[in-house]
């Protein structure tokens, strides 16, 4: 039987990425399945340690990262959350819009999560050199209005 985490667990899963920091990554395993599997439009990785890895790159890549929850919807035993990364990179900040499917296990935790956004809107059209031919790329294949 597949059930959703309590109340009170999926509000502290919600506060945990909120307030991430490579100190309470080190919580993962209260939230995350073993055999979890998380996916982005850059990793594809299954287990609790290969998912730590993913965030703790992250905060060795990029400065002051802080995701914010905009919206969480719970149906069962999947969710899905809206967000907004923000983040210093090179002197700039970034602002990032996805959003996240979650699935969960019979012990409610997280078995799937699954983030979804834009790598060529939200990344790729910010970076100097790359982010002209990508807009370029975006207008052509855009539907005239």
């Amino acid at each position: 039987m597949k059930r959703t985490p309590s109340p009170d667990a999926w509000q502290a899963l919600l506060d945990w990425f909120q307030t991430l920091t490579p100190d309470s990554l080190g919580e993962i395993g209260r939230y995350y399945a073993d055999e979890a599997r998380f996916k982005d439009p850059f990793n594809d990785v299954r287990g609790v340690p290969a998912i730590e890895a993913v965030f703790r790159h992250m905060f060795k890549t990029v400065d002051e990262p802080r995701f914010t929850v905009l919206h969480a919807l719970r149906d069962g035993d999947q969710a899905f959350i809206t967000w907004d990364f923000d983040f210093a990179y090179a002197g700039r900040r970034v602002n990032i819009h996805g959003g996240s499917h979650l699935r969960f296990d019979a012990d409610g935790k997280v078995m799937l999560h699954r983030d979804y956004w834009d790598a060529a809107e939200e990344l790729f059209e910010k970076i100097p050199l790359l982010g002209l031919p990508v807009a370029w790329m975006r207008k052509k294949l855009r539907v005239p209005t």
